[in-house]
């Protein structure tokens, strides 16, 4: 059974930085990606970043600069170092995984799609 729990979410004042843990158990890292993708109320899914096998890494345009996504697959966790954070930014952030597709299909596709996610961590910015 696929688990991914995020952590590390919180409130932050515009500028500030958090950075977001997703631990994983019973995925096989070998294949696929792994990303994550925030949901603000009332507004669909948006593709965050999402991250290859082999460190491949790709951005939404409004977070390019600022937020840098990584993964351990020793410790089987992803990351999210969000820097500069905007109000725009505050969303329910869900960690996510996909064995089936790469990095870059997955954040083509709109509404983001993956085949696991997690429960999400909220993270709010204020002005």
């Amino acid at each position: 059974q696929v688990q991914l729990v995020e952590s590390g979410g919180g409130s932050v004042q515009a500028g500030g930085s958090l950075r977001l843990s997703c631990a994983v158990s019973g995925y096989d890292f070998s294949g696929g990606c792994m990303g994550w993708f925030r949901q603000a109320p009332g507004k669909a899914r948006e593709g965050v970043a999402t991250i290859d096998t082999d460190g491949t890494t790709f951005y939404a345009d409004s977070v390019k600069g600022r937020f840098t996504i990584s993964r351990d697959n020793t410790e089987n966790s992803l990351y999210l170092q969000m820097n500069n954070l905007k109000p725009e930014d505050t969303a329910m952030y869900y960690c996510a995984a996909d064995p089936y597709k790469s990095a870059r299909a997955t954040m083509m596709d709109y509404p983001i799609k993956f085949s696991y996610l997690g429960q999400g961590t909220q993270v709010t910015v204020s002005s």
